[in-house]
Formats: C-alpha cells, sequence, structure tokens
C-alpha cells in the first residue's frame, strides 16, 4: 500500500504468515524452538557450575529463580505454591524468549504474535489450576466455584453463572488474548517506524526529518524489550493467581 512518495508499508498479511521454510517448519515454529532450548541450555551452564558463590551464568539463572519465587509464587499462592516453581518458571522463560525475538536483527518477530502459541499456553494453564482445584478440593472443586460463600440467595443464580463463564471461560480467553493482542501492537508500531526510518534517511526532501523516526524507534526498541519482559511476567503471575485460587477456594 502506496502512502507517499517512496513510502510503502507491507500488507499486514505478509508481517504474520510466514512460508515454510521446509515443510511444516516455519519462522515462528523455529523461534519457538529456540525460546525452548535457550533456557534449557542456560539452567545446564548454571548447573555444571559447582561455585558456592554463584557467578555470571548461575548468578542470572538463581536470581530469576528468586525472583519468581518472591514476586510471583509468594505474592499469590504462599509456600505451598514452591512445588509449582518449575511450571511457573517455564512458561516465564519461554514467553519471555519468544517475546524477546521481536528486537533481535534479522528476525525481528515476536512468536506470540501469532495467536496459535498464547492460546495454547492458556489452555494448558486452564487445565493445570483446573486439575490443582480437583487435586485439593475434589469434584467439589466446581460447586465451590459457583457458589462462592456469603452471596445472598437471591443473587446466587446471577453470581454462579458469572463466576461460571468467568473461571472457566474469561480466564482463559483473556490470557490468549492479552499476550497476542499486545505482541502483535508492539510488532506492528516497530515495522511501521523501521519502515518510515528507512525511507527517510534514503534520500531526498524527506531526509530533514530523519532523525524523529529513528529516534522514535529506538525509544520503541527499548520500550517493546520491557514489554516482552512484562508480558512473560504478567501471564505467569496470573497463573500462580489461579493456581492459588484452586488451592485456597476461600481466596
Amino acid at each position: 500500500m502506496l502512502l507517499a512518495a517512496g513510502l510503502e508499508f507491507p500488507p499486514v498479511s505478509h508481517l504474520l504468515q510466514w512460508p515454510d521454510l521446509i515443510p511444516t517448519i516455519n519462522k515462528p515454529i523455529l523461534i519457538n524452538f529456540v525460546a525452548v532450548i535457550i533456557p534449557l541450555v542456560l539452567f545446564a551452564l548454571a548447573i555444571k557450575n559447582k561455585e558456592l558463590v554463584p557467578t555470571g551464568v548461575k548468578n542470572l539463572m538463581e536470581s530469576s529463580l528468586e525472583f519468581i519465587e518472591e514476586s510471583v509464587i509468594a505474592q499469590t499462592i504462599g509456600p505451598d505454591g514452591m512445588k509449582y516453581l518449575p511450571f511457573l518458571a517455564s512458561l516465564f522463560f519461554f514467553i519471555l524468549f519468544g517475546n524477546i525475538f521481536e528486537v533481535i536483527p534479522l528476525i525481528q518477530f515476536p512468536s506470540n504474535a501469532r495467536m496459535a502459541m498464547p492460546a495454547f499456553l492458556a489452555l494448558l494453564v486452564w487445565v493445570v489450576y483446573i486439575a490443582v482445584g480437583i487435586q485439593h478440593q475434589g469434584p467439589k472443586y466446581f460447586l465451590n466455584v459457583i457458589n462462592p460463600p456469603g452471596v445472598p440467595k437471591a443473587l446466587l443464580p446471577l453470581v454462579s453463572l458469572i463466576e461460571l463463564v468467568s473461571t472457566f471461560i474469561v480466564r482463559p480467553f483473556s490470557l490468549a488474548v492479552r499476550l497476542f493482542a499486545n505482541m502483535l501492537a508492539g510488532h506492528l508500531l516497530l515495522v511501521t517506524f523501521a519502515v518510515l526510518t528507512a525511507t527517510v534517511i534514503s534520500g531526498g526532501a524527506l531526509i530533514v526529518i530523519a532523525p524523529l523516526p529513528f529516534v522514535v524507534l529506538i525509544g520503541l526498541i527499548g520500550f517493546e524489550i520491557l514489554v516482552a519482559f512484562l508480558q512473560a511476567f504478567i501471564f505467569t503471575i496470573l497463573t500462580a493467581v489461579y493456581i492459588g485460587g484452586s488451592m485456597h477456594p476461600e481466596h
């Protein structure tokens, strides 16, 4: 689509549809593979380091786990939630590295800007917190969800319907859409200002405003790095909240 002389933006479909590099394997799939491998390598290097005082990669990974323990599990589940640290840490690192490829040169695409992976992760979380609820509360879990204590009998049918929809439908849907929409919006913004920057520095009368889109682009890259971390953190902490609610119905 031509917006001005020399200024052409790629169609949205081109930004979101990647041809297969080999049959059934495209760019987002490769990014997801790498997002799995990188944390595994980092933890393997950390475990290999036998020093009593952690340094380098070991210090980084221990600090990351402490962050998840203190800022996620301790704040949402409590001491009983430590057994879910591997699951929550895996979610956090996988989403973070899948997101951060948005600012990696030559790749410049977050795998979570495709709905498939956020939807899969949300369904996985949905299965986990329902399983945790059944494990800790038995079949009464479903009754406890739709029959919260302290609700007047006159309002119970409406509250039960709201709780049923919000717990079993809205939660996974909002998890998936939040992650997908934020990463897609950031990707489109970066593409827009990258095209603007490339156009104005290519010459012509627009070169006089070249610093403006370039500065905005640099700022957006820094902002999207923050968004990549925040979206991984938000997805993880909401997962912990849902697991904590399944473990402790009184909350």
